[in-house]
């Protein structure tokens, strides 16, 4: 059976998409929330309006509200309103409100009309075709407001391991993070299967994501006897070589021993 496209739901909010799976857990998305607390802390301290989204938060609330207390300390007046296209779900969710800092409503990509400074959509896309990616960025980063970010990607059911894109209000990747529990980690390449819908199917020879996991396998083999100092040091040096040999990777050792690498995107010739 062919897979069920996006679609223009009936309603007064005309919310665009097909409602998630809905499996969460708490503590799922820590890793995406703990980065998001550093690089949307311009965003969010700049903004007039400090307004984030959460696309598609699943049949619990907990990981909107997890991410509202995380982001509380960046700005606290900062106001989240996390979206789902199941009714039963949005009435659910409301015992968990804290109005009008935390909110929960109807809405997918259109973003139920709102104009938010973050936006977060994470295990969402995963259940489309890669062919619709496309438009469910352009509908969710053309609703954001000036200077805003859009982080879109995936992680396993217990958040130790995610990689996910930024986007701005053109709906391009600017850049894409790897976050791991190194402990559990054997080598860099076993966060492939975690990649965002995008890069899922491109993870073969001739592709960007490709090269770079392989890369980071070579590196991470090369850099072993750092083990020796646990796995975080390995990560450490890891990164580092990556960056000597010509990846664009950003930021540094404060966020790689957290497990974290960012590079920009596309990475452009070596």
């Amino acid at each position: 059976m062919a897979r069920r496209q996006p679609r223009l739901a009936a309603g007064r909010a005309r919310a665009l998409g097909v409602p998630t799976r809905g499996t969460t857990a708490p503590n799922r998305l820590r890793r995406v929330d703990r980065w998001l607390a550093a690089a949307a802390w311009s965003p969010l301290r700049r903004a007039a309006d400090p307004l984030v989204v959460d696309v598609g938060f699943g049949a619990s609330p907990v990981t909107t509200v997890e991410m509202y207390e995380r982001l509380r300390p960046v700005r606290s007046d900062v106001r989240v309103v996390g979206l789902e296209l199941a009714p039963e779900r949005v009435a659910a969710a409301q015992a968990a409100a804290r109005p009008p800092g935390l909110l929960f409503a109807l809405g997918g990509f259109e973003l139920a009309g709102h104009r938010p400074v973050v936006i977060r959509a994470m295990n969402v896309l995963r259940q489309y075709d890669e062919r619709a990616v496309g438009s469910a960025w352009a509908a969710m980063a053309g609703r954001l407001s000036t200077g805003g970010m859009l982080v879109e990607g995936t992680c396993d059911e217990i958040g130790r391991r995610a990689c996910w894109f930024t986007l701005g209000a053109g709906g391009v990747p600017a850049t894409l993070t790897f976050s791991a529990h190194l402990p559990s980690l054997l080598r860099p390449s076993d966060l492939a299967p975690r990649l965002p819908k995008a890069l899922i199917a491109r993870n073969v020879p001739g592709e960007d994501v490709h090269a770079l996991l392989a890369a980071f396998d070579l590196a991470w083999e090369r850099v072993a006897p750092r083990g020796t100092f646990g796995p975080r040091q390995r990560w450490i040096a890891a990164a580092a070589l990556l960056r000597r040999e010509g990846w664009p990777v950003l930021e540094g050792p404060r966020r790689w021993r957290l497990g974290e690498l960012t590079v920009a995107w596309p990475p452009g010739p070596r």
